[in-house]
């Protein structure tokens, strides 16, 4: 299975030059942050997180508003021995762990009366209200000690059964998301945005003098994450142009370090194909891959050239080795023809005798040249050893020999 989908990769590959291929991966990665941003919801999650961070802000400072009005209502009021300080976590939702509630159920009717002295301080209470929600957007409700809303459409009527109310009526303040069942779709890749279609609830205790009063519960939906981008739409493209001109410039760099240097090699390679010599010039930017790409191929341009210039020599002298003893028996063969019938026998025997020495002595040239190809072919491994004493043994017995001959017009030494 893994061969077949290698040969299928393989078919269906595109050859592609190194250039198109060093900036498509640049492109690639200068791209991730951005869909990162996008498909991960890191972006979309910290417009989240902010918004749930104004709503905490904004409660707390009511909540706080509220205590001071509840205080200032008391029959003998008293500040509080030390101040009330609130040590919330800004944040705690994320798009991607926390759950989606469904919409927030509409309010239950209930046959408890709202509490006196909260319902007097929501009272109170509402004008501030009101400027905040022309501000901030956000839902604003007040809750007694039993979850009974004090304003609002609702007032009269129950939440106590939301998870977020019994929370802030035990005491904790806490941020749920649920579903904005008043989404309308308005840009066409808005199923982009899993934000669009929630809404951020955030529930947090009133306390007046340490004591329970309320709770204050408060929602928005979070800023779109195309007008997030809309909004940032300055820096987005700013970022964009400077990133686009920083792969432009690695894509010179990488061209004039790696692309063109090996373009540069590639000729130099066929010319050498064709039997010129070359001497590719380095690169101005040094790559160490690079640079021993070139320095091997200098030394194998170099060993091509003597091995060249071994063969022509080798070549011309083999043919005048050859050529001697095939000029002594072509010499003989036409004086026996011509004059074998008038030639005393000696005089053809002498003849006869210097052929068969010349023929010898093209058939150990003919030997000889056979082991020396065989002897060229073969490789030895790198770790090969050998014993040198037999082999010095049979070069000084070899060159003591009686038919051992020097041609002083060569430069290779060939046994007669």
């Amino acid at each position: 299975m893994i061969a077949g989908l290698k040969g299928w990769i393989a078919r269906h590959w595109p050859v592609l030059r190194l250039r198109t291929i060093l900036l498509g991966t640049l492109l690639f990665v200068a791209a991730l942050p951005g869909f990162g941003a996008i498909f991960l919801r890191v972006y979309e999650n910290a417009l989240v997180r902010r918004t749930e961070a104004e709503l905490v802000a904004q409660s707390a400072a009511l909540a706080a508003s509220a205590a001071v009005v509840g205080r200032g209502m008391a029959a003998d009021p008293a500040l509080p021995a030390t101040p009330v300080r609130y040590h919330d976590r800004m944040t705690e939702v994320d798009l991607r762990s926390s759950p989606i509630l469904p919409p927030r159920p509409r309010s239950a009717p209930t046959r408890d009366r709202p509490d006196g002295a909260a319902l007097a301080l929501a009272r109170r209470m509402m004008p501030a209200f009101a400027e905040t929600k022309v501000t901030t957007l956000s839902s604003i409700l007040m809750l007694d000690r039993r979850g009974v809303v004090l304003n609002g459409r609702e007032g009269g009527r129950s939440l106590a059964a939301l998870p977020e109310i019994r929370a802030a009526l035990g005491g904790r303040a806490v941020t749920v998301l649920r579903e904005n069942e008043g989404t309308a779709t308005r840009y066409p890749l808005e199923w982009l945005s899993r934000a669009a279609s929630i809404r951020l609830h955030h529930a947090r205790p009133i306390r007046v003098d340490g004591k329970p009063m309320g709770v204050l519960l408060v929602s928005r939906s979070p800023r779109a994450l195309f007008l997030g981008l809309y909004e940032d739409r300055g820096k987005i493209a700013l970022g964009v142009v400077a990133i686009f001109l920083l792969l432009v410039l690695l894509s010179a760099i990488l061209s004039r370090a790696i692309v063109r240097p090996i373009e540069s090699l590639s000729r130099a390679t066929r010319d050498l194909a064709l039997g010129r010599r070359v001497a590719p010039r380095h690169p101005s930017l040094q790559v160490v891959e690079i640079r021993a790409l070139y320095r091997d191929f200098e030394q194998m341009a170099e060993s091509l050239e003597k091995r060249s210039r071994y063969l022509r020599d080798f070549a011309s002298s083999v043919s005048h080795e050859f050529k001697t003893p095939l000029a002594g028996i072509s010499g003989a063969i036409e004086l026996l023809q011509d004059h074998g019938a008038d030639m005393a026998a000696a005089d053809r025997q002498r003849f006869l005798t210097n052929m068969a020495a010349d023929a010898q002595r093209l058939s150990r040239l003919v030997r000889r040249l056979m082991e020396l190809a065989r002897a060229d072919v073969l490789v030895g491994e790198s770790d090969a050893r050998t014993d040198a004493a037999p082999l010095l043994v049979s070069v000084a017995d070899a060159l003591t020999s009686e038919d051992f001959v020097i041609d002083l017009h060569l430069p290779e030494v060939f046994p007669r």
